[in-house]
């Protein structure tokens, strides 16, 4: 027997409403056999960027023949491309609207398409709801093995955001927060960063960095300024800070984190995505 289909979903819909339910539905009709996964869909709406990370630092940890759906879609019934495309690390369906650029930086594409083919879609087409419609049929068309080139004609010329901001200097990098979870835990652009006994190496996501490519530094010495605020030494875990304490430390995804203990950094600090960060060291 052949592998049971995965598929993730990814939206901003939330779970007030049937939207969610309506794209299951629909994905079961097709590929019964498909297990259904959610990542989230509390991202908030129309943060195409948020979703971006979501997915990015979700992706990895599924089997290789997964199909991942992103549905936050601002763009949705104007011009913007409806894609589907493959890696080594699973196939990926949703708008072309920059949603996908961590993957696209991360992983080789081996094929990718316009969902353009009328017999992979509802009909009618919902001009406000292509999750449901078009995004849904298609992955559950790749889900009982229909072809990606099936689907539509080829297209080279993706839409692609600006990767979030990492300069590694001689005794410095600069980043920014990506994204604040439900914790309140500002996750920045410095990373990805490794243990090596006391010291921190970089090695940088998107291969990035100086001419070294990363950087190693103590992280006892490393001072971080955040909004203003100063934070000496980097930790490994919460527990090394008092309860409500602000420390800097590496999070599950190798990402340096502002986070405070017992309580919300984000809302401490005003912090939200986008605000610089550096790390200095000696």
């Amino acid at each position: 027997m052949g592998r049971p289909p995965v598929v993730t979903l990814t939206t901003d819909f939330g779970m007030a409403d049937g939207y969610v339910a309506a794209m299951k539905g629909v994905i079961l009709r097709i590929a019964p056999e498909a297990h259904l996964i959610d990542i989230s869909h509390e991202i908030e709406p129309h943060r195409v960027r948020v979703a971006a990370f979501v997915l990015y630092a979700a992706y990895s940890y599924f089997p290789d023949h997964t199909i991942h759906i992103v549905v936050v879609d601002p763009g949705v019934g104007g011009d913007r491309r409806a894609i589907a495309f493959g890696t080594p690390a699973g196939s990926f369906v949703g708008p072309d609207n920059g949603v996908f650029t961590y993957i696209m930086a991360r992983e080789e594409i081996q094929q990718l398409v316009e969902l353009r083919e009328p017999g992979y879609r509802l009909d009618p087409l919902s001009g406000t709801f292509h999750g449901r419609d078009l995004f849904a049929p298609a992955a559950a068309h790749l889900a009982t093995g229909t072809p990606l080139g099936d689907l539509g004609p080829s297209v080279d010329d993706p839409v692609t955001l600006a990767l979030p901001l990492l300069e590694v200097g001689p005794a410095s990098l600069k980043g920014e927060v990506m994204h604040v979870d439900r914790f309140g835990n500002a996750i920045t652009s410095i990373g990805r960063l490794a243990w090596r006994g006391a010291e921190l190496v970089l090695d940088p996501a998107f291969g990035r960095g100086g001419p070294s490519g990363g950087a190693a530094f103590s992280a006892q010495g490393a001072v971080t300024d955040a909004a203003g605020w100063e934070i000496t030494g980097i930790c490994r875990t919460y527990a090394e800070a008092d309860r409500d304490q602000v420390l800097a430390l590496v999070g599950s995804g190798g990402y340096l984190e502002i986070a405070m203990r017992e309580g919300s950094a984000a809302r401490e600090l005003r912090l939200s995505a986008g605000a610089p960060v550096v790390v200095r060291y000696s």
